[in-house]
């Protein structure tokens, strides 16, 4: 059985007071760093050179469909940088900021983004499965339709996300920030949602079948519609501090035909 959540730090790009001595690259420099990291990924370690943008001012720069796969780049600053479509696969990211970024369709596959300040950005349709992003903050981030499944989002800051339709299987949100998120229609099978803060979330018809639900704050989410079969660790006072109707589906320990309050 899971254990329940530890109480750990907010999240936050870096250590506080302690700001990178970021980097200027030029287009050209910057060119060369892509034209070698081309060949280290298509050639392998003994050719060309792997990208090294570890804290790298790249605020703003067009990077859309770039291949930075494995890529170094903890501490960059991709402020109002256009990522759409890049790979972004295994790169670590631990730190950056990414604040205004444009990151639709993005590849972050297995990547390492614990820590990234990346509020309001919009990830629709972007690939996170297995990622890193424990305390990562993504307030108001948009994530309809992604993929994260099995990511790791322990800590992260979702308040008021989009993550309608999201594929969040097997996901780690434990002592994740959900305020006010919306979780419509997502696939949370099998999730872990301990501690996880839930107020006023909108669930309506999420697939939540197995999901671990210990402790977690559901005061005022709504689960109309939801499927929370095998789910477990919740109780009947966390049900009762949600909305939910005739058509939420409830564990087998609850009795059929519970209304609310019972």
């Amino acid at each position: 059985m899971d254990e329940p959540p530890r109480h750990r730090p907010p999240a936050r790009p870096q250590d506080a007071g302690r700001q990178p001595n970021y980097r200027t690259i030029s287009r050209d420099e910057l060119a060369h760093i892509l034209e070698l990291h081309r060949v280290y990924l298509d050639q392998g370690r003994g050719s060309g050179q792997r990208a090294d943008l570890r804290a790298a001012d790249l605020t703003g720069l067009d990077l859309a469909g770039a291949n930075l796969s494995r890529a170094r780049m903890s501490h960059a600053l991709l402020d109002e940088a256009d990522l759409k479509g890049a790979d972004l696969s295994k790169a670590n990211l631990i730190g950056a900021g990414l604040a205004r970024a444009r990151l639709v369709g993005v590849n972050l596959t297995g990547a390492r983004i614990s820590g990234v300040s990346a509020a309001a950005v919009d990830l629709s349709a972007a690939r996170l499965a297995n990622v890193d992003s424990e305390f990562a903050i993504l307030t108001d981030a948009v994530l309809t339709g992604a993929c994260l499944h099995a990511a790791d989002l322990s800590g992260a800051n979702l308040d008021g996300a989009d993550l309608r339709a999201a594929d969040l299987r097997g996901a780690n949100l434990r002592g994740a920030g959900l305020h006010g998120a919306r979780l419509d229609q997502a696939n949370l099978q099998g999730a872990r949602l301990g501690g996880a803060f839930l107020h006023g979330a909108s669930l309506r018809g999420a697939d939540l079948r197995g999901v671990y639900l210990r402790v977690a704050k559901l005061q005022q989410a709504d689960l109309a519609g939801a499927d929370l079969r095998e789910a477990i660790g919740l109780t009947a006072a966390q049900l009762d501090a949600a909305h939910w109707d005739n058509d939420t589906k409830l564990p087998s320990e609850f009795p059929k035909g519970r209304t609310h309050g019972e």
